[in-house]
């Protein structure tokens, strides 16, 4: 090797300025990117980090209303009526990293954002970004380009305490975004649930909540909770929860106003409580799983200095709240129970139930395991993949590890043939899976299809197990195909709602039509695609033949064509839910028994196609 090509000497070492940190690794500031398709994306991160510094206004007692607005153009404001920025101090706040009142305590108790980096991050990431401060007649403005401050003035104002930003997402960072309206509407209720009494305007939308967690709770179980829902309220622990006639644990977990995802010790303590309390009031050892299975639960805790394993705070890494957490939620389940005598009942008989349901699986899943080894020790539907990541420490965006779950040997040989092996695992359904809406959870483990299907996701026990990062459903753009991915969608909501909840079900977007002359070739995904792309290619110079072909399967698909779909730049439609309560509402219409309601909808909508 010649080393004067890679010549390392004092000229090559750089120092980046923080904004340009920033701008040169978005991700280690706000996670994934994105184009705003899916609630993490980063605009949505960048709107937060803006929202949080007026809650926090608001947690402190200054100012009960925001108004935000979002222009067709993406340009966002936020007007909060708190204390202001100290006018002197405008640009350092929102330029100057590891500067700002929220590492002092007295000035902000509760506040997600100690480490001074939120709305820096947002100027330097937007190429419009002004804020405002208005105190006691007077304001402070100041300009900024990428970071880059253009203009600065103060004087006299009549305007309300309290502070303005406006800004734009820099489009060289988030090419063709937008910002999805439901994505926006459950973050605003959100915000609304986790400080009740705040009112929050967004284009003249309201948001409002008088008994915050009761009220989330509320609307995600549309009154199918089994009894009335224990809840408990101080300055620093909120929670309430109750059990649904479903599978598996369901929380939403909160700290200083931002949503842990993926938990914490906050939770952990908060199941724990639970737990404890229960076992106190009926003098039992339940389990832990037995008394959780089927909850629902909300929790949101205030802290001083909450230790997050990333900087977009997915989960609480604080060890020392775990014995005030149980402790208070411990005796205010106990409480509770002695005081709802008919919600206690209900509550021990869900319980008990499960209880007994569990004794019952044990002695299936034995069974299942013992006929499993008989038959052969490996899965015979699965090709597996080399990599897999470390349980309970997921890939990092872009090196995740996924399973594709195909309809048949033709679909299934196209996607072994040009996966990568180290990172894509097929698992290959045999004909259609069984509709097991309303079945127990026994029934899984006796019925071959659906055992290997646990068995090569590896949650056959428990989802702590799951092997893969993302779960791909692969079937045909058919009836047939979509019917496949129905009874998917039904297994997995109806034993397996987390993996729902949380993002790991994603379907794979393959294209229908192929579109070619001899020198250029188009894929669509859609009608009105096929039509663009044989105009285009009819109009390129002299006339030419244009040769169209639809795909009626993914077998159709060559591997070597298949590999362009399933590699770098593979389209993916994640699953997402947007209510407990519309699961088994919408299972049962869609995959129930064959009611008239359901007939009649089919004909009104076979009339409308029509």
């Amino acid at each position: 090797m010649d080393a004067g090509k890679h010549q390392y000497d004092e000229s090559k070492i750089k120092t980046l300025s923080s904004l340009e940190h920033i701008r040169k690794r978005p991700g280690m500031y706000i996670g994934r990117l994105g184009d705003g398709s899916h609630a993490d994306d980063g605009i949505y991160i960048l709107l937060k980090e803006i929202v949080d510094n007026a809650v926090d206004e608001f947690i402190m007692g200054a100012g009960k209303r925001i108004d935000i607005h979002l222009a067709e153009d993406g340009r966002v404001a936020v007007r909060d009526f708190g204390r202001g920025i100290p006018l002197g101090k405008i640009v350092e706040c929102v330029s100057v990293i590891n500067t700002g009142a929220k590492y002092n305590t007295e000035v902000f108790q509760f506040s997600v954002g100690l480490n001074g980096v939120g709305t820096k991050a947002v100027n330097a990431l937007s190429e419009f970004f002004q804020v405002t401060a208005y105190r006691d007649g007077r304001f402070a403005h100041a300009r900024f380009r990428r970071g880059e401050l253009l203009e600065k003035d103060e004087g006299e104002s009549a305007e309300k305490n309290g502070t303005l930003i406006e800004f734009s997402p820099d489009s060289e960072i988030f090419p063709n975004f937008h910002f999805d309206p439901q994505f926006l509407d459950k973050r605003m209720w959100r915000y609304a649930y986790l400080n009740a009494g705040l009112r929050l305007r967004l284009n003249g939308a309201q948001y409002h909540s008088e008994r915050g967690l009761i009220d989330l709770l509320a609307k995600e179980m549309d009154d199918d909770n089994l009894y009335a829902r224990i809840s408990y309220r101080d300055k620093t622990l909120e929670f309430a929860f109750s059990h649904l006639n479903s599978y598996g644990e369901n929380y939403f977990s909160f700290v200083n106003g931002t949503y842990t995802s993926e938990g914490g010790t906050h939770l952990s303590a908060f199941r724990e409580g639970v737990l404890k309390g229960v076992n106190e009031f009926s003098k039992k050892s339940f389990v832990n799983t037995d008394v959780r299975d089927g909850i629902i639960g909300a929790l949101a805790v205030k802290i001083k200095d909450p230790i997050f394993e990333s900087q977009t705070k997915n989960k609480l890494g604080n060890t020392d709240i775990r014995a005030w957490i149980v402790g208070t939620v411990k005796e205010a389940v106990e409480k509770s129970l002695y005081q709802d005598a008919e919600a206690a009942r209900l509550l021990l008989e869900k319980i008990q139930n499960n209880e007994k349901m569990r004794k019952e699986l044990q002695s299936v899943r034995k069974e299942a395991r013992a006929k499993a080894k008989r038959v052969e020790f490996k899965i015979p539907q699965l090709k597996d993949c080399k990599y897999h990541p470390s349980r309970g420490n997921p890939s990092p965006p872009g090196r995740e590890n996924m399973i594709f779950i195909t309809e048949g040997q033709s679909a299934s040989g196209s996607i072994v043939s040009s996966r990568d092996p180290m990172r894509q695992a097929v698992f290959s359904l045999r004909g259609k899976p069984m509709n097991v809406f309303g079945q127990r959870l026994a029934f899984l483990y006796k019925n071959e299809e659906m055992y290997q299907l646990m068995r090569a996701l590896d949650i056959e026990d428990s989802l702590a197990g799951l092997r893969y990062d993302k779960i791909v459903f692969a079937t045909d753009a058919d009836v047939d195909g979509l019917h496949i991915r129905n009874l998917l969608l039904t297994f997995f909501l109806q034993f397996f709602e987390p993996l729902v909840k949380f993002g790991y079900i994603h379907i794979l977007e393959t294209p229908i039509f192929r579109v070619r002359t001899k020198e250029e070739t188009i894929y669509c995904y859609s009608e009105a695609e096929k039509q663009r792309a044989a105009s285009k290619l009819h109009g390129s110079g002299r006339k030419k033949a244009v040769e169209i072909t639809r795909f009626k399967g993914l077998g159709e698909i060559s591997p070597k064509e298949f590999k362009q779909f399933i590699g770098p730049d593979i389209r993916l439609r994640e699953v997402g839910l947007d209510t407990a309560s519309e699961v088994q509402r919408v299972l049962s219409f869609y995959m129930g028994k064959n009611t008239p309601e359901r007939r009649q909808y089919i004909m009104e909508n076979l009339v409308l196609s029509m």
